[in-house]
């Protein structure tokens, strides 16, 4: 049996100041910093053998300070020369976490409303029309993705790089973002259209999974007082 784990990024800065983030950069805020620390402690003592994250710093920052409580070091792979010169000599793989970013596992892009207060949005498109577009499965807003369309970059790398992980019996973290988690959630539930509209993941709390008989059965989020089981669907 290998374990997985999805892991949401902590509160951005555009998080807290209510903007459309989607493709854009930017970093953890101290609350979702608190929030990557404390997903740290209760998945301390934890055995991870491959961490994937998004190309987004939210999401590597939300993995590498979760790991600052695990025995090992979260080491980043790049490619090209950053990857030939970052090679690791005089260690065997039992000291670090090889750490794999990918595009795929980005958030939603949001296209042309990356920036927007989303109340200013609401004011000058419409409370009805946002919310479709936030909270629709196939309407994207404008120039961006759908949930639909998420899912058509996110799902397929699920089953081409991290089930085989899974597989192979290894242990594997996932961070990054609300709408790319719940696509692959959506995949490994099975879960309607209508259903994942009411799914939310919470920022910085474990969502774990055992991977048994080559099927994932969820344990469900991880909390200090055990585990929840309720999606919410």
């Amino acid at each position: 049996m290998s374990v997985l784990v999805l892991l949401r990024h902590g509160e951005s800065l555009w998080n807290k100041l209510n903007l459309f983030t989607g493709w854009v950069d930017v970093p953890l805020s101290e609350r979702g910093i608190q929030e990557a620390l404390k997903a740290g402690k209760l998945l301390r003592g934890w055995h991870f053998d491959i961490i994937f994250t998004s190309e987004l710093v939210r999401a590597i920052q939300t993995a590498m300070l979760a790991m600052t409580e695990s025995e090992r070091v979260p080491v980043i792979l790049h490619e090209g020369k950053m990857g030939e010169w970052g090679k690791i000599h005089g260690k065997d793989g039992k000291d670090f976490i090889p750490v794999i970013k990918s595009w795929h596992l980005n958030e939603r892009y949001y296209g042309e409303l990356q920036g927007w207060d989303k109340d200013h949005a609401r004011r000058v498109f419409g409370e009805e029309q946002v919310h479709l577009w936030r909270r629709s499965y196939d309407i994207a807003p404008p120039r961006g993705e759908s949930l639909k369309d998420t899912a058509e970059r996110t799902v397929p790398f699920f089953k081409e790089k991290i089930l085989p992980a899974l597989g192979e019996g290894k242990n594997v973290l996932v961070s990054a973002h609300g709408n790319s988690l719940r696509s692959i959630v959506m995949h490994i539930e099975g879960l309607t259209k209508e259903e994942v509209l009411r799914l939310n993941i919470p920022t910085g709390v474990p969502l774990v999974y055992d991977y048994v008989d080559g099927k994932l059965v969820r344990r469900g989020y991880l909390t200090e007082e055990g585990y929840e089981r309720d999606l919410g669907v």
